[in-house]
């Protein structure tokens, strides 16, 4: 590492009236350190220890993400240095070259250097989606470290921003499922978004503000029926919605940012020329945006009830359980089913449409945890139409051997190969 050159002037006369302003395209260190030097804050003893300090650095760098004996990786060391540096002198001193220079002169390089890192590591330990099925995964820091250390400073400004909003997201979530005595294990399983769950409490603190005293997430008979009595009541769509009693004062942008998408479903959910199935179907549009609880005895319950209402006489026999006609909801084509068996191997809430939020939720849980293609393969010979239950079978037998290995593969680290697959043999919606 040397010493860049000093310009003698970052602003050139041009004519009595006009200036000509010069990019610096420097690293800030590099500003920094010039900076210092010509202002004499950084003497010829605190250059020397910083040319000492620099090689030290640049190698324990160069061995922690490869070798310190290719001198590519050397040099890609030195880069990451100077952005580690560059990183945490601009976001402990807002950019003032002077204070930054003091902060050069009055620590050691490495220990800039170190908090540039530390900076880093907080950042990719803050949760990177608000889905909470994603919640506990680690993802291995060094890459991700790796691809952060040279990024900009307006890079991680931006990125903290936005898991910083993600946690505050994830944090109200947590607190309104407190309240209806939710645990949370629930919210990881099935995959919930934090903004979904706010939604929803919002929602029940307008519909059903007695739930919340009961301590009741709606599951989805439960909320159809409550939907239904309100339409039967007329039940007048609200001006602006109450956030609930206790909110803690931090958490209130979080929820009062879903407050508008609440008030504009509610019209149609309180709408009884809407159809109420349709509307709440789980591959639906409206029923992606909110959290209900999978309750499968009510929902059979539900089924069987539906069912003794028709004529006797008008249906024949069914062909298949009533579990597999309630989970398919008819959708039986190749990438539905395939989506199906592939959340009954992982455990997760079963569904024959994913969004991409889901399906990264899904791969996270199988590099997690690990998955067991025999529960699909068993859900499918204890409740598959008899007559297709040998093509269901073969049909998932070749989707886990030709998947198998790209879905559990941890060198795929952005999901980009993992994702793509279930893109194209399952269904998935952006």
């Amino acid at each position: 590492m040397t010493l860049p050159d000093t310009p003698s002037s970052d602003v050139h006369p041009v004519g009595a009236a006009h200036a000509l302003q010069l990019h610096d395209a420097r690293p800030f260190f590099d500003k920094v350190l010039a900076h210092g030097v010509q202002h004499g804050i950084i003497d010829a003893q605190r250059l020397a220890a910083i040319h000492t300090d620099a090689p030290k650095g640049i190698v324990q760098i160069a061995r922690y993400f490869g070798s310190e004996f290719l001198r590519p990786e050397l040099e890609k060391a030195r880069d990451r240095m100077v952005n580690l540096i560059s990183l945490y002198l601009l976001d402990t001193t807002g950019g003032d070259l002077t204070k930054a220079a003091v902060s050069l002169r009055d620590n050691s390089l490495l220990s800039r250097s170190k908090g540039g890192s530390d900076m880093l590591k907080r950042l990719i330990a803050m949760p990177e989606s608000s889905n909470f099925g994603m919640a506990g995964y680690d993802d291995a820091q060094t890459p991700l470290l790796a691809v952060w250390s040279l990024r900009s400073h307006a890079e991680y400004q931006a990125e903290l921003a936005r898991r910083s909003h993600i946690g505050q997201a994830i944090a109200a979530a947590q607190w309104l499922a407190e309240q209806y005595d939710l645990d949370v294990d629930e919210l990881e399983a099935a995959g919930a978004d934090a903004e979904a769950v706010i939604r929803t409490g919002l929602l029940m603190q307008a519909l059903a503000p007695q739930a919340l005293a009961m301590g009741e997430w709606p599951h989805t008979v439960a909320f159809e029926k409550l939907v239904t009595t309100l339409r039967k009541k007329k039940q007048p769509v609200p001006a602006a919605l109450r956030l609930p009693t206790g909110l803690p004062a931090a958490l209130r942008d979080a929820l009062q940012a879903q407050c508008q998408a609440v008030l504009a479903d509610m019209p149609k959910l309180l709408d009884g020329a809407v159809p109420l199935r349709t509307l709440l179907r789980p591959t639906g549009v409206f029923r992606a945006r909110y959290f209900l609880l999978d309750d499968p005895l009510a929902e059979v319950d539900s089924y069987h009830r539906s069912l003794d209402a028709l004529q006797e006489g008008d249906e024949p026999p069914l062909p298949a359980s009533k579990l597999w006609l309630k989970t398919t909801q008819g959708n039986e084509d190749e990438h539905s089913l395939l989506t199906l068996f592939a959340c009954l191997a992982v455990g997760a809430p079963k569904k024959t449409l994913l969004t991409e939020k889901t399906a990264t939720s899904l791969v996270r849980k199988i590099r997690k945890s690990g998955w067991q293609p025999e529960l699909a393969a068993q859900f499918i010979r204890d409740n598959a139409p008899g007559v297709y239950q040998n093509d269901y079978l073969a049909l998932w037998a070749g989707f886990v051997q030709d998947a198998a290995k790209t879905l559990t593969s941890d060198m795929d680290y952005q999901m980009h190969d993992a994702l793509a697959l279930l893109r194209r043999e399952c269904s998935v919606v952006g």
